[in-house]
């Protein structure tokens, strides 16, 4: 478990721009069980986050379409909350930073750690932009 001074950088990238933290496992299921569309972002603080993955995210919400929501869970950090949305992310393996984007509480989208790491925040933003146009 990281510590929260260290962590708090982190989480607030992605708060300041409205995403929604959850830390239980109750929140999670309670966020995906909304209609209309969801994007998680399991954040991370390794630097394929920083540089990439909120980047990325962040950079995709300036589309016309856009998810319903967003909302974050802390992988090392908010345990109950990650192991509960990689619940959902079945059948992709445990990554951090991924994304997934959720319609009516269903899986549709997935960016898993290898798709992010090494690659430009503009290529990220462009791939959850792409889903948002045929999902949301």
């Amino acid at each position: 478990m990281y510590p929260a001074e260290l962590v708090k950088p982190m989480r607030e990238h992605l708060t300041q721009v409205g995403f929604e933290e959850l830390y239980s496992a109750e929140a999670v299921d309670n966020a995906l069980a909304k209609p209309g569309t969801t994007l998680v972002v399991v954040n991370s603080v390794c630097g394929c986050a920083a540089a990439n993955a909120r980047p990325g995210a962040i950079q995709s919400l300036q589309n016309e379409k856009r998810p319903t929501q967003t909302v974050t869970v802390f992988a090392g950090v908010d345990k109950e909350a990650v192991d509960k949305a990689r619940e959902h992310m079945i059948p992709f393996p445990p990554s951090s930073p991924c994304m997934a984007l959720f319609k009516d509480g269903e899986l549709v989208h997935m960016l898993e750690r290898h798709h992010i790491e090494g690659r430009p925040a503009e290529l990220i933003a462009e791939n959850l932009i792409n889903a948002y146009n045929e999902y949301c």
